[in-house]
């Protein structure tokens, strides 16, 4: 999670459950990552700080879809309902959900196995590295 452009979380964790496809995977991330954001969220607002929108940006269109569609789905009637509070989240205005391309998806190299170039823009886009100096 960042926050004012510096990485202020940083916690790669295993999942609770066991996920039985890849979109439950994605979407159990999604509303873990939520949890994360809305306890920053108090957090900031007990200091006296208030951002205009909070932003949770997904790598995952379809748990994205997902989250922001209440309708029945056949292929997602095993998750378990606890995940499902995300949905209200997203409909009270309190996080915004929003899809990121690969290109500036610093946790990429958390994931996956990546090229020395990725990983190099992966942490500059995390904040762990300063920009390189320009002439």
């Amino acid at each position: 999670m960042t926050f004012a452009r510096e990485v202020v979380s940083l916690l790669p964790k295993l999942q609770k459950c066991v996920a039985l496809s890849t979109i439950e995977t994605e979407y159990i991330a999604t509303v873990e990552a939520c949890k994360d954001l809305l306890w920053m969220m108090i957090f900031l607002e007990d200091l006296g700080l208030h951002e205009e929108r909070y932003i949770l940006y997904c790598d995952s269109q379809s748990a994205i879809q997902l989250a922001k569609n209440v309708a029945y789905h056949a292929q997602t009637k095993h998750f378990q309902r606890r995940y499902h509070w995300i949905r209200e989240v997203v409909e009270e205005k309190l996080v915004a959900l929003e899809e990121v391309h690969t290109d500036q998806n610093g946790s990429d190299m958390l994931t996956k196995i990546l090229r020395k170039s990725k990983i190099e823009a992966c942490l500059l886009i995390a904040g762990l590295v300063e920009p390189p100096m320009q002439e």
